[in-house]
C-alpha cells in the first residue's frame, strides 16, 4: 500500500521533517502553495553559545503578497557565505563536523547559482536524505494536476501519485475534511512528533526544534537512531 505525504519545502528543516519523508513512499513538495512570511520556507534555527540563532534566506516578496513558493526568488546570494560562516563557526567543535563539512559547504556553494527558493530547499533536502540513508521519491505538486478545494486537492494528489494512504502533518487537523479521504478510499493518518529522544548537543539546554544539521554534526552516522522512522 503506497503511502504519500505532501508538505511545503522547508530550508534545512528539523529531524521531524525528514522522519516524515522516510515514513512514506513518495513525498510531494507542495510549492504551489502561497509563500508565507516568517515561516519555515526560508529559515531555520541553529544553536550558538548565546542561544538559538535564525538563519534566514532573504527573498523578493515586496508587493508579491500572493506569489507561490515555487515562484519566490532569493534576494542576492550573500546569505550563502553568511550562513556557512555561522554554521562552520558554531559547529566547528561538534564531533562529526569535519566528516560532513565539505558536503554541506558544497551545497552552499551550489546555492550561489540558484535563483528560486524552492530549488535551494530541494538541494538541501535531497542531499541530507542521502546522508541519512533515506531513499524516498521526492516529487513536486506541479508534476500533477491540481484540483480545487483544500482537502480535495490533497486527495487528488494522493490518487494521482497512486497512493492508498496519506500521512499528514498534525497541524492540518484544523482544516482537513476526513470524509474526503474516506470517500476516496484513502487511509488518513497523522504524524506524531512527540517523545523524540535527546542526543548530545553543544551549548547548554537541549533543543529539539533546530535544523537537522545539528543532529548530523553531533551524532554522525548515529543520527537515524535519534529519529522515529528508522
Amino acid at each position: 500500500m503506497k503511502k504519500v505525504a505532501i508538505l511545503q519545502s522547508n530550508y534545512i528543516p528539523w529531524k521531524g521533517y525528514f522522519d516524515m519523508i522516510h515514513m512514506v513512499d513518495e513525498f510531494i513538495l507542495y510549492d504551489d502553495m502561497q509563500y508565507t512570511r516568517r515561516d519555515w520556507r526560508n529559515r531555520n534555527k541553529i544553536k550558538t553559545p548565546s542561544g538559538l540563532q535564525w538563519l534566514t534566506i532573504p527573498v523578493e516578496n515586496k508587493g508579491k503578497y500572493f506569489q507561490k513558493i515555487k515562484d519566490t526568488k532569493v534576494s542576492g546570494h550573500e546569505w550563502c557565505q553568511e550562513h556557512w560562516k555561522a554554521i562552520s563557526l558554531y559547529y566547528a567543535h561538534a564531533p562529526f563536523f569535519r566528516e560532513y563539512r565539505d558536503c554541506i559547504r558544497d551545497l552552499y556553494q551550489a546555492c550561489e547559482k540558484e535563483e528560486f527558493l524552492s530549488q535551494i530547499n530541494y538541494l538541501f533536502l535531497t542531499e541530507i536524505c542521502k546522508i541519512l540513508g533515506i531513499h524516498t521519491k521526492i516529487s513536486w505538486s506541479s508534476d500533477y494536476t491540481l484540483a480545487d478545494g483544500k482537502t480535495e486537492r490533497l486527495v487528488a494528489l494522493v490518487k494521482d501519485a497512486g497512493g492508498a494512504e496519506y500521512l499528514s502533518g498534525p497541524a492540518a487537523k484544523d482544516y482537513i475534511v476526513d470524509s474526503c479521504f474516506e470517500n476516496a478510499g484513502i487511509t488518513l493518518t497523522y504524524m506524531d512528533y512527540s517523545n523524540y529522544p535527546q542526543y548530545p548537543q553543544l551549548f547548554g539546554g537541549f533543543e529539539h526544534t533546530v535544523s537537522i544539521l545539528d543532529l548530523i554534526f553531533n551524532t554522525g552516522k548515529e543520527a537515524p537512531s535519534y529519529m522515529k522512522s528508522f
